[in-house]
């Protein structure tokens, strides 16, 4: 039970971590480097969304035979458009970020720092799920995922997330906030994780038998993301390369810890 509960708690640790280096940070994240850290965070989303999720879900298939793939397949689709209906009425990331900063009327800062933290926010509940969904079929006892499995994916949120809190809190400390505040609010963006993980558990443990769709549910709402945010944000004005490289850089982190992990 100790190691669920630190399981559910690194997300949020690599949030608060990242978070913080606005104590240690003088100067905005440079263009590049945040482009960099976007495409790693994707590249660490797509990877744990095919070896800790969808093949996963497959597994607990597999009496299905050559239909196996049917409830990833279904779980995928829904949860596509599950974040595809939930960003009809939400803020998109590349889109708060064209919102001008600077010395703009408070009302604007203020509107820019809430929604900047309210997509962020938002968009770490498909993180929570997957997390959540991994553990609880790994507490009901099925070998599909083992708790090294479970923590590994743990970790690769983790690591997406420390650059997604540096992302948060540095341009919030450029528009005139304090250090502390916006260390705050970058820590804030990612408490939304673990409460969605201990949900999503709680919810898993009544409906164990739908366990294959609920993890490839989450599997379609993380690679909603990364297509839908992190790759239009990265990849803007046609700048491609340092992207193309943190994606690549992620991918096999990601992958090579879930394969020894798992």
């Amino acid at each position: 039970m100790n190691t669920t509960i630190l399981g559910l708690l690194i997300p949020f640790l690599g949030t608060t971590l990242g978070s913080a280096s606005v104590f240690f940070m003088k100067r905005a994240i440079s263009d590049s480097v945040q482009r960099a850290l976007l495409g790693f965070a994707a590249g660490v989303m797509i990877a744990a969304s095919v070896w800790s999720l969808i093949i996963p879900s497959m597994d607990m298939s597999e009496s299905l035979g050559r239909f196996a793939f049917l409830p990833a397949l279904a779980g995928f689709s829904l949860g596509v458009a599950f974040l595809f209906f939930l960003d009809k009425i939400t803020p998109h990331l590349h889109a708060v970020a064209q919102i001008p900063e600077g010395p703009a009327s408070s009302i604007k800062k203020i509107s820019r720092t809430m929604m900047l933290i309210f997509a962020v926010t938002l968009h770490n509940i498909p993180e929570g799920m997957a997390v959540g969904v991994v553990f609880a079929s790994f507490l009901s006892g099925g070998t599909e995922i083992t708790q090294a499995g479970a923590l590994a994916l743990s970790l690769g949120i983790a690591i997406q997330n420390f650059p997604e809190g540096a992302i948060i809190s540095m341009p919030l400390r450029t528009e005139g906030n304090s250090k502390l505040k916006a260390f705050v609010y970058g820590t804030l963006s990612g408490a939304v994780e673990p409460v969605a993980a201990i949900v999503t558990i709680l919810l898993t443990s009544l409906v164990l038998p739908f366990l294959p769709y609920l993890l490839s549910f989450a599997a379609g709402a993380m690679v909603y993301v990364v297509i839908e945010e992190l790759i239009p944000e990265a990849t803007r004005e046609e700048k491609t390369d340092i992207c193309t490289i943190g994606f690549a850089i992620g991918f096999a982190l990601m992958m090579c810890l879930d394969v020894a992990l798992g």
